[in-house]
Protein backbone atom coordinates (compact mmCIF):
# COMPACT_ATOMS: atom_id res chain seq x y z
CA UNK A 1 0.00 0.00 0.00
CA UNK A 2 2.31 2.59 0.97
CA UNK A 3 4.69 1.37 -1.91
CA UNK A 4 1.64 2.15 -4.13
CA UNK A 5 1.02 5.63 -2.44
CA UNK A 6 5.16 6.45 -2.97
CA UNK A 7 4.96 5.63 -6.71
CA UNK A 8 1.58 7.23 -7.13
CA UNK A 9 3.14 10.38 -6.12
CA UNK A 10 6.13 10.24 -8.03
CA UNK A 11 3.54 9.88 -11.38
CA UNK A 12 2.05 13.17 -9.45
CA UNK A 13 5.34 14.90 -8.83
CA UNK A 14 7.19 14.20 -12.82
CA UNK A 15 3.74 15.03 -14.24
CA UNK A 16 3.88 18.57 -12.32
CA UNK A 17 7.41 18.93 -13.57
CA UNK A 18 6.71 18.08 -17.21
CA UNK A 19 4.10 20.34 -17.35
CA UNK A 20 5.78 23.53 -15.49
CA UNK A 21 8.56 22.49 -17.95
CA UNK A 22 6.25 22.86 -20.87
CA UNK A 23 4.47 26.18 -19.54
CA UNK A 24 7.91 27.48 -19.24
CA UNK A 25 9.71 26.96 -22.72
CA UNK A 26 7.72 29.11 -24.31
CA UNK A 27 8.23 31.64 -21.83
CA UNK A 28 11.91 31.87 -22.30
CA UNK A 29 11.52 31.36 -25.84
CA UNK A 30 9.45 34.39 -26.02
CA UNK A 31 12.32 36.48 -23.39
CA UNK A 32 14.51 35.29 -25.75
CA UNK A 33 13.07 36.75 -28.53
CA UNK A 34 12.12 39.80 -27.17
CA UNK A 35 15.79 40.36 -26.29
CA UNK A 36 16.82 39.36 -29.67
CA UNK A 37 14.55 42.41 -30.79
CA UNK A 38 15.57 44.80 -28.35
CA UNK A 39 19.77 43.87 -29.61
CA UNK A 40 18.79 44.07 -33.22
CA UNK A 41 17.12 47.52 -32.49
CA UNK A 42 19.97 48.99 -30.40
CA UNK A 43 22.48 47.55 -33.66
CA UNK A 44 20.31 49.57 -35.95
CA UNK A 45 20.43 52.87 -33.75
CA UNK A 46 24.31 52.09 -33.54
CA UNK A 47 24.29 52.59 -37.15
CA UNK A 48 21.99 55.70 -37.62
CA UNK A 49 23.87 57.39 -34.90
CA UNK A 50 27.66 56.03 -36.25
CA UNK A 51 26.49 57.79 -39.13
CA UNK A 52 25.22 61.28 -38.21
CA UNK A 53 28.75 61.30 -36.43
CA UNK A 54 30.42 60.71 -39.87
CA UNK A 55 27.99 63.42 -41.37
CA UNK A 56 28.62 65.91 -38.30
CA UNK A 57 32.52 65.67 -38.76
CA UNK A 58 31.95 66.28 -42.46
CA UNK A 59 30.18 69.49 -41.51
CA UNK A 60 32.45 70.70 -39.32
CA UNK A 61 35.99 70.09 -41.95
CA UNK A 62 33.28 72.07 -44.80
CA UNK A 63 32.23 74.77 -42.22
CA UNK A 64 36.07 75.21 -40.90
CA UNK A 65 37.07 75.44 -44.54
CA UNK A 66 34.42 78.15 -44.92
CA UNK A 67 35.95 80.05 -42.23
CA UNK A 68 39.10 80.18 -43.68
CA UNK A 69 38.33 81.23 -46.65
CA UNK A 70 36.24 84.45 -45.42
CA UNK A 71 39.32 85.13 -43.26
CA UNK A 72 41.42 85.14 -46.40
CA UNK A 73 39.06 87.34 -48.16
CA UNK A 74 38.56 89.64 -44.95
CA UNK A 75 42.53 89.93 -44.70
CA UNK A 76 42.89 90.46 -48.53
CA UNK A 77 39.90 93.01 -48.20
CA UNK A 78 41.75 94.97 -45.08
CA UNK A 79 44.70 95.26 -47.06
CA UNK A 80 43.48 96.66 -50.20
CA UNK A 81 42.07 99.62 -48.17
CA UNK A 82 45.42 100.05 -46.02
CA UNK A 83 44.32 99.10 -43.08
CA UNK A 84 46.84 98.11 -40.54
CA UNK A 85 47.40 94.31 -40.31
CA UNK A 86 48.50 94.47 -36.67
CA UNK A 87 47.68 91.37 -34.43
CA UNK A 88 47.03 90.10 -31.17
CA UNK A 89 50.64 89.15 -29.24
CA UNK A 90 51.06 87.14 -26.25
CA UNK A 91 51.13 83.69 -24.74
CA UNK A 92 50.21 81.40 -21.93
CA UNK A 93 49.63 77.93 -20.22
CA UNK A 94 48.53 75.43 -17.99
CA UNK A 95 48.16 71.80 -17.04
CA UNK A 96 44.95 69.91 -17.50
CA UNK A 97 43.71 67.07 -16.12
CA UNK A 98 42.66 64.22 -18.37
CA UNK A 99 41.48 60.74 -18.30
CA UNK A 100 42.70 57.78 -20.27
CA UNK A 101 42.16 54.14 -20.47
CA UNK A 102 44.73 51.86 -19.09
CA UNK A 103 44.52 47.86 -20.35
CA UNK A 104 45.97 44.98 -18.47
CA UNK A 105 46.75 41.53 -19.42
CA UNK A 106 45.89 38.84 -16.91
CA UNK A 107 46.73 35.29 -17.74
CA UNK A 108 43.92 33.06 -15.98
CA UNK A 109 45.28 29.33 -16.95
CA UNK A 110 44.42 28.87 -20.62
CA UNK A 111 42.55 31.91 -21.00
CA UNK A 112 43.32 35.64 -21.17
CA UNK A 113 41.46 38.45 -20.10
CA UNK A 114 41.76 42.18 -20.15
CA UNK A 115 41.26 44.43 -17.08
CA UNK A 116 40.47 48.04 -18.38
CA UNK A 117 40.62 51.01 -15.57
CA UNK A 118 40.67 54.73 -16.39
CA UNK A 119 43.35 56.73 -14.68
CA UNK A 120 44.12 59.94 -14.32
CA UNK A 121 46.89 62.73 -15.82
CA UNK A 122 47.85 66.07 -15.72
CA UNK A 123 48.48 67.42 -19.85
CA UNK A 124 50.02 70.68 -20.73
CA UNK A 125 48.49 72.78 -23.07
CA UNK A 126 49.58 76.27 -24.30
CA UNK A 127 48.48 78.91 -26.33
CA UNK A 128 50.20 81.35 -28.72
CA UNK A 129 48.79 84.40 -30.10
CA UNK A 130 50.67 85.73 -33.67
CA UNK A 131 50.20 87.68 -36.13
CA UNK A 132 48.29 85.75 -39.12
CA UNK A 133 45.00 84.96 -40.69
CA UNK A 134 42.28 84.57 -38.30
CA UNK A 135 43.48 80.65 -38.10
CA UNK A 136 42.81 78.51 -35.12
CA UNK A 137 45.48 75.90 -35.12
CA UNK A 138 45.92 73.08 -32.88
CA UNK A 139 49.23 70.84 -32.42
CA UNK A 140 48.95 67.53 -30.36
CA UNK A 141 50.90 64.89 -28.56
CA UNK A 142 49.80 62.30 -28.97
CA UNK A 143 46.81 62.59 -32.11
CA UNK A 144 43.81 64.67 -31.77
CA UNK A 145 40.55 64.16 -32.36
CA UNK A 146 37.52 66.17 -34.20
CA UNK A 147 35.76 67.28 -31.17
CA UNK A 148 39.21 68.78 -29.71
CA UNK A 149 39.45 70.83 -32.36
CA UNK A 150 35.56 72.01 -32.07
CA UNK A 151 36.26 73.21 -28.23
CA UNK A 152 39.08 74.58 -29.66
CA UNK A 153 37.15 77.54 -31.81
CA UNK A 154 34.61 77.43 -29.20
CA UNK A 155 37.47 78.76 -26.45
CA UNK A 156 38.65 81.00 -29.01
CA UNK A 157 35.08 82.58 -29.71
CA UNK A 158 34.04 82.92 -26.30
CA UNK A 159 37.77 84.42 -25.24
CA UNK A 160 36.90 87.32 -27.96
CA UNK A 161 33.70 88.37 -26.66
CA UNK A 162 35.23 88.70 -22.98
CA UNK A 163 37.90 90.63 -23.93
CA UNK A 164 36.69 92.43 -27.19
CA UNK A 165 39.49 91.47 -28.93
CA UNK A 166 39.24 90.80 -32.77
CA UNK A 167 41.48 88.12 -34.01
CA UNK A 168 41.07 88.45 -37.43
CA UNK A 169 44.60 88.98 -38.10
CA UNK A 170 45.88 86.97 -35.40
CA UNK A 171 46.86 83.48 -35.61
CA UNK A 172 45.80 81.57 -32.38
CA UNK A 173 47.81 77.97 -32.19
CA UNK A 174 46.79 75.02 -29.58
CA UNK A 175 49.80 73.12 -28.19
CA UNK A 176 48.57 69.91 -26.19
CA UNK A 177 51.44 67.74 -24.79
CA UNK A 178 49.84 64.17 -23.11
CA UNK A 179 52.20 61.65 -21.22
CA UNK A 180 52.80 58.67 -23.59
CA UNK A 181 50.39 56.36 -21.74
CA UNK A 182 47.93 58.66 -22.79
CA UNK A 183 46.67 57.60 -26.54
CA UNK A 184 44.69 60.29 -28.11
CA UNK A 185 43.45 63.40 -27.02
CA UNK A 186 40.03 64.43 -28.18
CA UNK A 187 36.71 65.52 -25.93
CA UNK A 188 35.64 68.96 -24.77
CA UNK A 189 36.73 69.04 -21.05
CA UNK A 190 39.41 70.89 -21.73
CA UNK A 191 37.30 73.68 -23.64
CA UNK A 192 37.27 76.04 -20.30
CA UNK A 193 40.53 75.66 -19.95
CA UNK A 194 41.59 76.31 -23.26
CA UNK A 195 39.44 79.80 -23.32
CA UNK A 196 41.21 80.65 -19.62
CA UNK A 197 44.60 80.76 -21.07
CA UNK A 198 43.12 82.47 -24.19
CA UNK A 199 42.21 84.99 -22.51
CA UNK A 200 45.07 85.43 -20.21
CA UNK A 201 47.39 85.35 -23.63
CA UNK A 202 45.23 88.34 -25.23
CA UNK A 203 45.05 90.35 -21.96
CA UNK A 204 49.33 89.71 -20.79
CA UNK A 205 48.05 88.34 -17.09
CA UNK A 206 49.35 86.01 -15.59
CA UNK A 207 47.90 83.01 -14.15
CA UNK A 208 47.64 81.20 -10.83
CA UNK A 209 49.16 78.04 -11.56
CA UNK A 210 48.67 76.49 -8.16
CA UNK A 211 44.87 75.86 -9.72
CA UNK A 212 43.80 73.62 -12.70
CA UNK A 213 40.43 72.98 -14.10
CA UNK A 214 38.25 70.83 -16.32
CA UNK A 215 34.87 71.39 -17.99
CA UNK A 216 33.21 72.20 -21.05
CA UNK A 217 32.91 75.39 -22.67
CA UNK A 218 29.79 76.65 -24.75
CA UNK A 219 29.55 79.94 -26.63
CA UNK A 220 27.68 81.77 -24.27
CA UNK A 221 30.68 81.04 -21.66
CA UNK A 222 28.50 78.73 -19.59
CA UNK A 223 31.04 75.48 -18.02
CA UNK A 224 29.58 72.07 -18.82
CA UNK A 225 29.64 68.56 -17.18
CA UNK A 226 32.31 66.18 -17.64
CA UNK A 227 33.41 62.72 -16.67
CA UNK A 228 36.15 60.99 -14.67
CA UNK A 229 35.57 63.55 -11.91
CA UNK A 230 37.68 61.62 -9.14
CA UNK A 231 40.39 60.01 -11.83
CA UNK A 232 41.16 63.78 -12.65
CA UNK A 233 41.08 64.70 -9.31
CA UNK A 234 43.67 62.64 -8.10
CA UNK A 235 45.65 63.23 -10.96
CA UNK A 236 45.69 67.34 -9.66
CA UNK A 237 46.49 66.45 -6.85
CA UNK A 238 49.22 64.17 -7.46
CA UNK A 239 50.80 66.83 -10.04
CA UNK A 240 50.94 69.40 -6.90
CA UNK A 241 47.92 71.35 -7.64
CA UNK A 242 45.85 73.24 -5.09
CA UNK A 243 42.68 73.84 -6.20
CA UNK A 244 40.39 72.17 -8.71
CA UNK A 245 37.55 73.91 -10.45
CA UNK A 246 34.68 71.62 -11.19
CA UNK A 247 31.85 72.37 -13.60
CA UNK A 248 28.90 73.33 -11.27
CA UNK A 249 27.01 70.36 -12.81
CA UNK A 250 29.53 67.71 -11.24
CA UNK A 251 28.28 68.96 -7.64
CA UNK A 252 27.11 66.02 -6.82
CA UNK A 253 29.00 62.06 -7.00
CA UNK A 254 27.45 58.56 -7.38
CA UNK A 255 28.48 55.91 -5.03
CA UNK A 256 27.30 52.83 -4.35
CA UNK A 257 27.36 50.70 -1.03
CA UNK A 258 26.63 46.74 -0.50
CA UNK A 259 24.37 45.55 1.67
CA UNK A 260 23.85 41.21 2.53
CA UNK A 261 20.93 39.97 2.72
CA UNK A 262 19.71 36.05 4.06
CA UNK A 263 16.95 35.06 1.40
CA UNK A 264 15.92 31.05 1.77
CA UNK A 265 19.71 30.25 3.00
CA UNK A 266 20.95 32.07 0.43
CA UNK A 267 23.35 35.09 1.17
CA UNK A 268 22.05 38.00 -1.67
CA UNK A 269 24.86 41.15 -2.04
CA UNK A 270 22.73 43.98 -2.78
CA UNK A 271 24.36 47.33 -4.16
CA UNK A 272 22.97 50.64 -3.56
CA UNK A 273 23.41 54.04 -5.09
CA UNK A 274 24.17 57.01 -2.76
CA UNK A 275 24.21 60.74 -3.98
CA UNK A 276 27.62 62.57 -2.38
CA UNK A 277 28.58 66.20 -2.60
CA UNK A 278 31.76 65.98 -4.56
CA UNK A 279 33.47 68.76 -2.71
CA UNK A 280 34.03 67.83 0.40
CA UNK A 281 34.43 64.14 -0.47
CA UNK A 282 37.10 64.94 -2.64
CA UNK A 283 38.62 67.45 0.00
CA UNK A 284 38.87 64.27 2.19
CA UNK A 285 39.67 61.50 0.66
CA UNK A 286 42.35 62.86 -1.96
CA UNK A 287 42.87 65.64 -0.27
CA UNK A 288 42.55 69.06 -2.94
CA UNK A 289 40.79 72.09 -2.65
CA UNK A 290 36.93 72.54 -4.60
CA UNK A 291 35.57 75.03 -5.64
CA UNK A 292 32.70 74.89 -8.56
CA UNK A 293 32.29 76.94 -11.05
CA UNK A 294 29.38 78.03 -13.49
CA UNK A 295 30.70 80.20 -15.91
CA UNK A 296 34.09 81.72 -17.51
CA UNK A 297 33.54 84.85 -15.07
CA UNK A 298 33.95 82.44 -12.22
CA UNK A 299 36.95 80.63 -13.16
CA UNK A 300 38.88 83.90 -14.66
CA UNK A 301 38.46 84.82 -10.30
CA UNK A 302 39.94 82.28 -8.97
CA UNK A 303 42.52 82.04 -11.90
CA UNK A 304 43.73 85.45 -12.29
CA UNK A 305 43.23 86.89 -8.52
CA UNK A 306 44.24 83.81 -6.57
CA UNK A 307 42.33 81.14 -4.77
CA UNK A 308 40.70 82.27 -1.71
CA UNK A 309 38.24 81.48 1.28
CA UNK A 310 34.89 83.22 -0.39
CA UNK A 311 33.89 81.87 -3.43
CA UNK A 312 31.30 83.92 -5.51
Amino acid sequence: MRKGAMILLLIISLTANLYLLAVQQPVKDEQVQLLQEQINSLEAENEVLDAQISQDNVSLQSYASQVDFYRQQVNELRASMGLSADGYEGSASLQAPAVYQSVEEVIDGPFIRQIVTEKGSLMNISVEVDQGKGRVLVETKPLMGVVFQDAANTAVFVAQNMTGANLMVSDTIFSITAPGEVPAVDGPSAGALMTLIMISAINNEQLNDSITLTGTIDQYGHIGEIGGVLEKAQAAKDGGKQLLLLPQENSQLVQYTYAEKNIGGFSIIERRPVIIDAKPYIEENIGIRVEYVDSIEDIMYYAFDGPKSNAP
